[in-house]
């Protein structure tokens, strides 16, 4: 396996970086000599997967947390160089015998679904939808269905290595709250429907409770509050257009279902005499403020549309396969410029987990065989597309998505020493074809552990367990009535 140790590059950018927290942050006593250090967290010993720019893999690595960010990623000859007085730090991990890679992200989900996990399978997305979950949903999800199904979901994404994720779901103030106390990163879309939901009775109510919470969510480090009208074929134009003009009073943004099945594709064209995408385009819905879900049914016009227009798109390997509802071009929309994600959609019926692993090896995989070729997609891409290509999806590039000075602090540590995981020839490889979820033994975002040595440190699980089986029994009594 192809490693880099990274010398004088990383002693560049640890100086750069030991600059900024010198003049920004308390910790560095400067004396005589190189001054002494002191770092909020400290994870030693591991092979370090940056993803940065260059795809730096380094052994036997260090990276160095200040507060929420980043400080130092290297070797850790180069890191115990820079300075003869002492280095100090709050907390230290020795990763030894471990992987150290970028939060991994979940660019489309609707985590309280968990709730309904295994509801109805086998049938195909309209009647999955309009047959069972939304009269389901209808008469079983409130604030507290909410709160319960997001605190298993959260403990669920966090056992797999997720830190970052984008969801659609009704009562989304609540699931900002849940999620913000787990410690994760979310893209909260609060939904816009043509038919009361669960939350909102009338298109007044829901205006009214989605601008209240694009207000109280403003500036918060791990909460984006946004607007998910849910799709063309839910949702009117003048929905649609609604949806985006108080997105964009708030600078909030925009999730939303876009090509997904083909019944959409053919309804679009016999009603808008266009594809969804340049129907989309045509009211003034796109832009780079838009993630659009799915994006299966585009042909070359519509792909060049969401590459000018900076659209983040989100492949779901499992949700498409699951119900059948087509293979995403994936390949050529990378080729055509366009920003792909990674996302499992909703854990019910859709996809009955939220393990963004695993949905790396399927996507991967996937292309293979739609194109008929082994290196359609390969391990690199499909890493890419769970980590700084989906934060490019999710127009956070800047702070996440990569492990580089000046980024948010956002890590998972993977277990080696298993079976499954030697010989390691190609690192990307063993990621992405023979690593699982279960290897996944400590999760930190923003420099704050959420999950240490295989205990998930910010949900009570066994309460939420205990809940969700309630609720399972709750479920299945109300659709006998």
């Amino acid at each position: 396996m192809k490693r880099i140790r990274q010398l004088k590059r990383v002693s560049l950018l640890f100086c750069l970086s030991s600059a900024l927290i010198v003049a920004a942050r308390p910790g560095i006593t400067r004396g005589q000599g190189k001054e002494a250090v002191s770092f909020d967290l400290i994870v030693t010993n591991a092979t370090v997967v940056t993803m940065d720019p260059g795809r730096h893999v380094i052994d036997n690595g260090v990276i160095a947390v200040s507060g929420e960010t980043i400080a130092f990623v290297g070797a850790t000859s180069d890191f115990q160089a820079q300075t003869t007085k002492g280095i100090t730090s709050k907390q230290t991990i020795d990763a030894k015998g471990k992987l150290i890679m970028p939060g991994l992200i979940n660019g489309h989900t609707h985590i309280p679904m968990v709730l309904m996990r295994g509801l109805i399978d086998d049938v195909t997305l309209d009647d999955w939808l309009r047959k069972y979950i939304f009269p389901a949903e209808a008469k079983n999800v409130t604030e507290d269905f909410v709160r319960w199904g997001s605190r298993l979901a959260l403990a669920e994404m966090i056992r797999s290595g997720t830190t970052t994720f984008a969801d659609m779901y009704y009562f989304e103030d609540a699931e900002a709250e849940e999620t913000k106390s787990a410690g994760l990163r979310g893209v909260l879309g609060e939904t816009w429907i043509d038919f009361p939901a669960p939350d909102n009775k009338s298109s007044a109510e829901m205006a009214a409770y989605t601008e209240k919470f694009l207000k109280k969510w403003q500036g918060d480090p791990l909460i984006h509050a946004a607007v998910a009208p849910h799709s063309i074929y839910t949702c009117s134009e003048k929905t649609l257009r609604g949806a985006a003009t108080m997105a964009r009073k708030y600078h909030a943004p925009i999730l939303i279902h876009v090509a997904e099945m083909r019944k959409e594709l053919v309804d679009s064209l016999e009603k808008n005499g266009t594809t969804p995408v340049q129907y989309l385009e045509r009211i003034e819905v796109l832009g780079p403020d838009v993630l659009a879900a799915h994006c299966i049914w585009t042909d070359y016009t519509d792909m060049k549309i969401l590459a000018d227009r900076q659209v983040g798109c989100v492949h779901n390997p499992s949700s498409n396969m699951m119900l059948a509802s087509g293979v995403a071009p994936v390949v050529d929309q990378r080729a055509a410029g366009m920003r792909v994600g990674l996302g499992t959609d909703g854990p019910s019926g859709s996809n009955n987990d939220l393990d963004i692993m695993e949905e790396m090896d399927l996507a991967a995989k996937l292309q293979k065989t739609y194109r008929v070729d082994p290196r359609a997609l390969g391990a690199k891409g499909a890493l890419e597309m769970a980590t700084i290509e989906g934060a490019r999806a999710l127009h956070m590039e800047k702070e996440i998505g990569s492990l580089e000075p000046g980024k948010k602090a956002d890590f998972v540590v993977l277990n080696l020493n298993v079976p499954n995981a030697v010989p390691m020839f190609d690192v990307y490889s063993q990621i992405v074809y023979a690593l699982k979820a279960s290897e996944v033994a400590t999760v930190v975002v923003g420099g704050k552990p959420v999950m240490k040595d295989g205990k998930v440190l910010t949900v009570d699980e066994a309460k939420a367990i205990a809940k969700a089986i309630e609720y399972g029994k709750q479920v299945t009594a109300s659709l006998q009535k």
